[in-house]
């Protein structure tokens, strides 16, 4: 009787994350399908002006989508690279003393406030890459992703290594008796066999840039602005939807409704990112 209780409690605790999930979705949908009474999905989706609190409004998602998505690339491409060979590192060459240094040091980078993160691009990032770059913004895309890549290092380069370490011992011995150097058997036999678990990492990574707030909020500015350029300043799906939240449109009006739409579109975005990182994995598993 009571391994029955405990695990009807266990399944609860488990089917919780889901119900909620369900319940996020649904307010998300309902929400959403009002504002699509009055503004066509075609217009939402094709149009490259966001201005739904001006007097005359247009509602093209694109430049948020645009923002989010540029932004989400510059960090990508900091913390990428950086985390990977991080976690080769930690996991293929470092001794174990420096392992246990190194790691917890690196996930502390996770434990700091995002609108820490958001003053240091603003405040230190920006002005130095002015020296860099004459005639950069104050608000622009460049230096929110940058910060962004190193807010996310942490969970590339952690969850990657712990992919890494849980490769068997006897492929790395076997790729080493073979004539593989380290660094050899690092990357053509290790990264391989964890590459689920890096795609995995990498995905979290992703989500986790593609969903924040503050950094883009405070350095990248709250301009919607569709450009490739991430020299000039724009504004993200989240940005938008902290800006219009602490606003005082009234409940129902249409103007509200937007920020359940761009939830939504940022909802179907990391949905086809998982979806993406499943096929990938899927494919990696067939070729090794």
């Amino acid at each position: 009787m009571r391994e029955k209780a405990v695990e009807i409690v266990l399944f609860l605790c488990a089917a919780s994350s889901v119900v909620i999930t369900i319940a996020i979705v649904g307010v998300l949908v309902y929400e959403s399908l009002a504002f699509f009474r009055s503004v066509p999905l075609i217009l939402f989706l094709t149009d490259t002006v966001w201005t739904p609190l001006f007097a005359n409004p247009r509602y093209g998602i694109l430049p948020l989508l645009n923002g989010t998505l540029l932004t989400t690339l510059v960090a990508l491409c900091v913390a990428g690279p950086l985390g990977l060979v991080a976690a080769v590192y930690l996991s293929e060459f470092a001794a174990p003393r420096v392992r246990e240094i190194v790691k917890p040091t690196l996930e502390l980078l996770s434990g700091v406030p995002t609108v820490v993160y958001g003053f240091f691009a603003l405040l230190f990032v920006t002005p130095l890459l002015q020296k860099v770059i004459p005639g950069l913004p104050g608000f622009n895309v460049l230096s929110a992703g940058i910060v962004m890549g190193i807010m996310i290092i942490p969970y590339i380069a952690s969850l990657s290594e712990d992919a890494m370490r849980a490769v068997p011992q006897g492929l790395r011995d076997g790729s080493l008796a073979l004539g593989a150097t380290r660094l050899e058997t690092a990357f053509r036999v290790v990264l391989p066999t964890a590459i689920s678990g890096v795609a995995a990492a990498f995905v979290l990574g992703i989500s986790r840039a593609v969903g924040e707030t503050m950094v883009v909020a405070i350095a990248a500015g709250q301009q919607p602005n569709l450009t490739l350029d991430p020299r000039e300043p724009a504004a993200t799906i989240t940005a938008y939807i902290v800006q219009v939240a602490l606003g005082d449109l009234p409940h129902g009006s249409i103007g509200y409704q937007t920020i359940f739409a761009a939830g939504l579109t940022l909802l179907l975005i990391t949905l086809i990112f998982n979806i993406l990182a499943f096929w990938l994995r899927a494919r990696f598993r067939e070729a090794y």
